[in-house]
């Protein structure tokens, strides 16, 4: 009887072991140009290519270097750490009003369109201060895709 509970025991903490490394986060994309692969290695042919700086993806599993994302669009597969960085961007999910300051109250300065890439500056309570293009405000942190964190 002990014997079983040990081997369970074990067991158990494995899995939480295994759960723990596959921490879901979201990081952005380092450079303009990224390789998105079939599996963890350098060996694994190429799934397609992402041609956009900052663009928010989520971390979905690791294997050493290489770290099996998860983006917008449900697309998936495995980019190395080296392309990665920790988030500094959002996506917006609906029309968004970019305002001067973080008020309601403020002068709007733009509206942005759903699916808007916009990189982070700070965040304060439920508003961010965010730049894209040639825009820089203040948004509402409700229905975004990223982290604010």
């Amino acid at each position: 009887m002990t014997r079983k509970v040990t081997i369970w025991f074990l067991c158990i903490s494995i899995l939480c072991t295994q759960f723990l490394n596959a921490e879901e986060k979201f990081l952005s994309l380092k450079k303009s140009k990224v390789n998105v692969r079939y599996g963890p290695s350098f060996d694994s042919k190429i799934k397609y290519i992402y041609n956009k700086l900052n663009l928010p993806v989520k971390q979905i599993d690791q294997k050493e270097n290489f770290r099996r994302i998860i983006d917008l669009k449900n697309n998936s597969g495995w980019i190395h750490v080296s392309q990665l960085k920790k988030t500094n961007s959002i996506i917006t999910l609906d029309y968004k009003i970019l305002f001067k300051k973080p008020s309601n109250f403020s002068k709007p300065v733009a509206r942005l369109d759903k699916g808007r890439l916009l990189v982070l500056k700070k965040c304060i309570e439920d508003w961010c201060n965010v730049i894209t293009d040639k825009y820089s405000g203040w948004i509402r942190t409700k229905n975004i895709w990223g982290s604010i964190k």
